[in-house]
């Protein structure tokens, strides 16, 4: 008996009438045809929870890393050791892999619905592939431990005790192999529409540290969470890698022929060079932070992480959506559909925005009571709470760019071809960090450093969508520019009426709720007014499905 492929229910489009029962919950299909909205409703909602879930225990992760250690030098060490695995999962499970191999897979899925089947062009892709790129990864893996302590004297020149951060960068150094390896597998798995084991490394890798420093962290230390980070890598790639063959074992299987090969040409090593330059000169804003914030009293770069974990998690959540699309765009391109892909693009553009900048101005409002309660207890003091809170709210200038830069790459990308354009926006927007951090942090400190993340990033968001129209899916950019001024300016009216009922009250817990409860009512109202997104035909359409959904359920059942 072949092994059923974990996947989403429903993997085909509505209108594929003749499609049996079977089929549609899970059988061995081709993710080729334009999936239906109630399928990207599902997948989008089922990524969303198990990504909500990563989160909030990723914040659990974050409170015991507050309760035991607070905003110590130790704290600070384990961070500047923290920097390869964040930036091992920008770049290898969170951005690079995905965004290389999801459109060579898309092509490789493509070929095998023209019926190009010997060999499999996915099973082939897979075999000219991964083998060097796991080499790779090992190779990089065993760089990063044997030079550690240059590594460390780079990074943070001022750490007062450079050994324990060379510690913990030892030991996280191997996620650079485990993160490699699971973006390469979600990248196979979310080509072939299966989300749901993607989008549990969170869950899974947070887990791993939560568990590790309750169990090691009176004996080891923050040495304990680097332990944590290390396992969490191997317990989830164990968990993809596992999907990804029985996934892969519902295809095809034919003899070799003069075709072999062809699959693996479509990932070359441009392409793969130029998506990773782009990740790590986005990333490299956090060695910028680190760099001037070990310069400043101990404390300033763990207040820099706590507020910079807080002010990503709406930015998260809005590209949960680009996630469950962008395979769709590379098929759309892949099959030279370039309407439903130009399509595709500015939609998706419109509501990661719409999502990124309620949360943004939910932040902007009531930073310091969501500090407060999510930190303030144990080592954590009240002057870590205030000084955190002005961070936030620095960093959240920027939550508009960091979304729109991770929707936007993938434009760019999503013909697996080459392009240096988005390295260039991403290295403009790294100097000007960079430039306006080292000015910044005299007068203002670590609050200085955020906002020059801001700054920086949003340049580099501008720079791309200005190119996008030229040099990618030839999307409508002007008509884009004018519908995301809708719910910026919805999110500032919001953040303001926020700001008045959060400050009506002076407990935290009820200050927060007021609060969010005031953005949240104020922004809808707006984005219903300006018709921001669409906002109108999508609650109608909303209304239409949900009326209709008994007729179609007795159809069926007929």
């Amino acid at each position: 008996m072949r092994p059923t492929p974990t996947t989403l229910p429903d993997d085909v489009p509505d209108q594929a009438s003749t499609t049996t029962e079977a089929t549609a919950h899970g059988a061995d299909t081709e993710p080729t045809s334009a999936p239906s909205g109630r399928f990207l409703a599902k997948a989008t909602l089922l990524t969303t929870g198990l990504s909500m879930a990563g989160m909030l225990l990723g914040l659990v992760r974050d409170q015991f890393l507050a309760r035991f250690f607070g905003a110590s030098g130790e704290t600070d060490a384990l961070l500047v050791a923290w920097i390869l695995p964040e930036l091992a999962a920008a770049m290898l499970v969170d951005g690079g892999m995905l965004i290389v191999l999801i459109p060579a897979f898309s092509v490789a899925l493509a070929r095998r619905a023209r019926g190009a089947l010997s060999p499999d062009p996915v099973r082939e892709l897979i075999a000219s592939t991964l083998p060097w790129l796991g080499l790779a990864f090992a190779a990089v893996a065993a760089v990063f431990i044997a030079g550690a302590p240059l590594l460390v004297s780079v990074l943070a020149p001022g750490l007062p005790d450079p050994s324990l951060a060379v510690d913990c960068t030892r030991i996280t150094a191997t996620c650079v192999l485990t993160f490699g390896l699971l973006g390469y597998c979600s990248a196979a798995l979310q080509a072939h529409r299966s989300y749901i084991a993607p989008a549990t490394i969170s869950l899974v890798s947070n887990s791993a540290i939560v568990v590790t420093m309750s169990a090691l962290g009176g004996h080891w230390g923050v040495r304990s969470a680097a332990l944590g980070v290390a396992l969490g890598g191997c317990f989830a790639l164990t968990v993809l890698a596992l999907t990804l063959r029985s996934r892969i074992a519902v295809g095809p299987r034919q003899p070799a022929s003069a075709d072999a090969g062809e699959g693996g040409r479509s990932l070359t090593l441009t392409v793969v060079a130029t998506v990773l330059l782009f990740a790590l000169c986005r990333h490299s804003q956090v060695f910028v932070e680190r760099h001037f914030g070990s310069a400043l009293p101990a404390g300033a770069v763990s207040h820099l992480n706590y507020a910079q974990k807080v002010g990503q998690y709406p930015m998260v959540l809005a590209l949960t959506l680009a996630v469950v699309t962008y395979p769709l765009l590379t098929q759309a391109v892949a099959q030279g559909d370039m309407r439903r892909a130009r399509d595709r693009i500015e939609r998706d553009l419109v509501l990661v925005s719409c999502i990124a900048l309620l949360g943004a101005a939910a932040i902007v409002a009531c930073a310091p009571q969501m500090v407060h309660l999510l930190f303030q207890r144990g080592a954590f003091t009240a002057e870590d709470t205030e000084a955190t809170a002005a961070i936030l709210r620095a960093y959240t200038l920027g939550m508009l760019g960091h979304t729109l830069v991770g929707a936007l790459v993938r434009s760019y990308f999503s013909a697996g071809r080459a392009t240096w354009y988005p390295v260039g926006a991403m290295a403009a927007g790294m100097v000007a960090t960079a430039v306006i951090a080292g000015q910044a942090v005299r007068p203002w400190g670590a609050c200085g450093i955020a906002a020059a993340n801001a700054v920086g990033i949003t340049l580099s968001a501008l720079l791309l969508l200005r190119g996008l129209g030229r040099r990618s899916v030839a999307v409508r950019v002007r008509r884009v520019v004018t519908e995301l001024a809708k719910p910026v300016g919805a999110a500032v009216g919001a953040a303001g009426a926020g700001f008045v009922c959060a400050q009506s009250f002076t407990s935290p817990p009820a200050a927060l709720a007021a609060g969010c409860l005031g953005v949240t009512v104020v922004y809808l109202l707006l984005v219903w007014v300006l018709d921001a997104a669409g906002a109108r035909s999508l609650a109608c359409s909303a209304l239409l499905t949900v009326r209709s959904s008994p007729t179609r359920k007795q159809s069926h059942g007929r």
